[in-house]
């Protein structure tokens, strides 16, 4: 009895699979537009022979376990390596590079602060209008801002490499 119900249930699964694989008519208009249609009813169209539906399966996904465990992605065999010694110059580099342009920074916000001269720099002889002097204590306003958001931020990048 069961061998007869999976019989009919496979019949019934085979019949709706070929019913989902209808027919398929190119149907051209007068201006030579194509259209891809399920009825060749109308006039210009031909019947296009379809090959049968090819299943893939998807690749297998990697199991959570694997990440659960701790194992991180490697690098492939043949990823270029890079030696303690060339590695350890190379940081050192970087670190002396920061620290120089922490110097820089510093120094530029030391010149920018004394120009500053507290929210009141002294007059240049085309600021006769006011709005112009205005704009440009705003303008280095902005600069000493951005100047020290750099700092801080050199400061961050030294203190992740130690």
């Amino acid at each position: 009895m069961t061998r007869l119900l999976t019989g009919l249930v496979s019949l019934l699964l085979l019949q709706s699979i070929a019913y989902a694989q209808t027919e398929v008519y190119l149907c051209v208009d007068a201006n030579g537009r194509k259209e891809y249609k399920n009825t060749g009813a109308t006039k210009g169209c031909s019947k296009v022979e379809l090959q049968g539906i090819t299943l893939v399966p998807a690749p297998a996904l990697p199991s959570p376990t694997k990440k659960a465990q701790g194992k991180s992605a490697s690098s492939p065999s043949d990823f270029p390596k890079v030696d303690d010694y060339t590695q350890k110059s190379r940081d050192s580099d970087r670190k002396q590079i920061l620290q120089d342009e922490l110097k820089s920074e510093q120094k530029k916000l030391d010149d920018l602060k004394k120009e500053y001269n507290n929210g009141e720099p002294e007059r240049l002889g085309g600021e006769r209008n006011y709005a112009k002097y205005q704009e440009r204590t705003a303008s280095m306003k902005d600069d000493i801002s951005r100047t020290t958001k750099n700092i801080e931020a050199l400061q961050r990048e030294l203190n992740n490499l130690k």
